[in-house]
C-alpha cells in the first residue's frame, strides 16, 4: 500500500498533486513489471490501482479537472437518502455519450499517469535498485533514508532510542527489550 504523509493541512490539490499521486500510486506495480516481468506482476497493487482510479475518476467527474468534460459536477453515484439529498430526491442519470466520454476521460488520465511513472523509474533505475537493496537490510525506510538514496549516496541507519534498554532490578520479571526466556 503507497501511504502519503501530509506535510501540512491541505483542503485543496491542484491538478499536478493529483496527477502525482496517481503516478506515484503506480510505482509499486511499475517496479514489479520493470524487475520481474510483465507475467510476475502480483496483485499487491490493487489498492492503488482501485485509488488512483478513483482519483482520475473524481478529477472528472467531481472537481471539474478535465478540459474535455469542463467544470461540472456529473452525478454517477447512486446516492444515499439522508446524506445530503431528500428521501424522494434521485441524481440526475447521465447519458450513455456522457458516461462513455467520462470513462474515455478517466482512461486518458491513468495512462498518462502510467507513462510518466514508468518514465520516472526507467531514468531512475539505479535509485530503484537501491531502494530495493536498503528495504532488504532495513526492512523500511523513513525520510532520511530516501533523502540519503534520492542524493545518490547509501542510506544512513535509522536512528535508535537514545537509552538502551534496562534489565529487571529484582531479577525474576522481564522489562521491554530483554531477550525471552525459554
Amino acid at each position: 500500500m503507497t501511504m502519503f504523509l501530509p506535510t501540512e493541512d491541505r483542503y485543496s490539490l491542484s491538478r499536478q498533486e493529483i496527477r502525482s499521486q496517481i503516478c506515484s500510486l503506480f510505482g509499486g506495480r511499475l517496479a514489479e513489471e520493470m524487475i520481474l516481468g510483465p507475467e510476475y506482476v502480483t496483485t499487491g497493487a490493487s489498492n492503488d490501482i482501485e485509488r488512483a482510479t478513483a482519483l482520475a475518476r473524481n478529477m472528472v467527474t467531481r472537481w471539474g479537472l478535465s478540459d474535455r468534460m469542463g467544470p461540472l459536477k456529473y452525478d454517477e453515484e447512486s446516492g444515499e437518502p439522508f446524506l445530503g439529498m431528500s428521501a424522494g430526491a434521485r441524481p440526475k442519470p447521465i447519458s450513455p455519450d456522457t458516461a462513455h466520454a467520462i470513462d474515455e476521460e478517466v482512461r486518458k488520465i491513468i495512462d498518462g499517469c502510467y507513462a510518466e511513472a514508468k518514465r520516472i523509474l526507467v531514468e531512475n533505475i539505479d535509485k530503484l535498485h537501491a531502494m530495493a537493496d536498503a528495504l532488504m537490510e532495513l526492512e523500511t525506510l523513513g525520510p532520511e533514508q530516501l533523502d540519503d538514496i534520492m542524493a545518490g549516496a547509501k542510506p544512513r541507519a535509522p536512528k535508535t532510542s537514545s537509552s538502551p534498554p534496562t534489565r529487571s532490578t529484582d531479577g525474576d520479571a522481564p522489562t521491554i527489550g530483554d531477550p525471552a526466556e525459554t
